[in-house]
């Protein structure tokens, strides 16, 4: 009987797949995100960019000139409330109008807007330094970034494992905590549409890396929880390769020839190989680079510091030899001028 059941559970597991895989509503990622311009001031840019995957989930991409981050945030709609995640990177709401935009968006419950319900993927102020536009507006409520309330408002007693649920109304949202580039970091999986949004946890660009040994943890139990499941992309935060798989300089504030923002399920397949085979400094594959920040920035300091020493030594070199060229060419100036030191 134990063989029997041992042969069922992976048949009703690929049967609950298939059902679930059935129901996921398609979306449309057939966009051109805004790229910016190499002079913003002399090309003035829309400073929100708003894109319908389907009727019920909206990308909102804020323009790279009003912030070289260029955020990608995403509004998630059910029937009783809405779930906005991430608030990106500009706080003033005359340069990145990002509350109206979005109560715009919504449906409306009666004479009012249905609840929002407005959360991060993690604590960099590049993710939540749009919250102030959202608090004290009715029926909006802003979860904070830090562990403390990630952990109290989703309901992890065991932090990093667990997964919390939150019910939209028809559409339930799985929330996975995915410690490794900050340490309170989630990543959001919609059952509606089967998109993962992985926040800066897995982006095309730089995987900035707080936490190796955490980071492939995190990978390995978003792999394990996404197994049976169908996945139609994996979205995150940021673009930061062209379509060549260069990466933009940082700070930069025009991204011309921008890769698509989607990634896939191998790119998370291959994650926790990248680690092991991380050097702890840079690793760089097709669709993103492990990087290291603190241990980069340290290389980075001591490379300066060594090019300054460098630098210096060389004007003193170069000013002993002038000076002996100096004496060289006018030696009846040095013997005065020596005269005159004894006298």
């Amino acid at each position: 009987m134990r063989r029997l059941g041992s042969r069922v559970a992976p048949l009703l597991m690929l049967l609950s797949a298939l059902t679930a895989s059935a129901q996921v509503v398609p979306g449309d990622l057939n966009v051109r995100w805004n790229a910016g311009a190499a002079d913003c001031a002399a090309n003035p840019q829309p400073p929100l960019q708003v894109h319908a995957y389907e009727p019920r989930t909206y990308i909102l991409r804020q323009s790279p000139c009003a912030g070289f981050e260029a955020n990608f945030l995403y509004l998630l709609i059910g029937s009783q409330k809405a779930f906005l995640i991430d608030t990106g990177a500009v706080a003033d709401h005359s340069r990145m109008p990002l509350a109206s935009t979005v109560l715009q968006l919504l449906p409306k419950q009666g004479a009012a807007k249905i609840p929002l319900l407005v959360v991060h993927t993690h604590k960099h102020l590049d993710h939540r330094a749009g919250d102030v536009q959202f608090l004290n507006l009715p029926n909006v409520q802003v979860v904070g970034a830090d562990l403390d309330s990630v952990r109290k408002f989703f309901g992890f007693p065991n932090w990093p494992h667990g997964v919390a649920h939150v019910d939209l109304g028809g559409r339930v949202v799985d929330v996975l905590p995915a410690p490794g580039h900050q340490f309170c970091h989630v990543v959001f999986y919609d059952n509606r549409t089967a998109l993962v949004l992985s926040g800066d946890f897995l982006i095309p660009g730089h995987l900035l890396v707080e936490d190796a040994a955490a980071y492939r943890q995190s990978a390995l139990r978003l792999i394990e929880f996404l197994q049976m499941r169908p996945v139609s992309h994996i979205l995150g935060g940021h673009i930061e390769l062209d379509a060549n798989g260069n990466t933009y300089w940082f700070g930069t504030q025009y991204h011309p020839s921008e890769r698509s923002l989607a990634l896939s399920r191998e790119d998370l397949l291959a994650l926790p190989g990248a680690f092991d085979r991380f050097n702890g400094f840079y690793n760089r594959y097709p669709d993103f680079v492990l990087y290291h920040q603190m241990r980069m920035l340290v290389v980075q300091v001591i490379a300066f510091l060594l090019l300054l020493v460098a630098l210096g030594w060389s004007l003193f070199r170069l000013g002993k030899r002038l000076r002996r060229k100096s004496r060289l060419r006018n030696p009846a100036a040095t013997v005065a001028a020596d005269h005159s030191i004894s006298a």
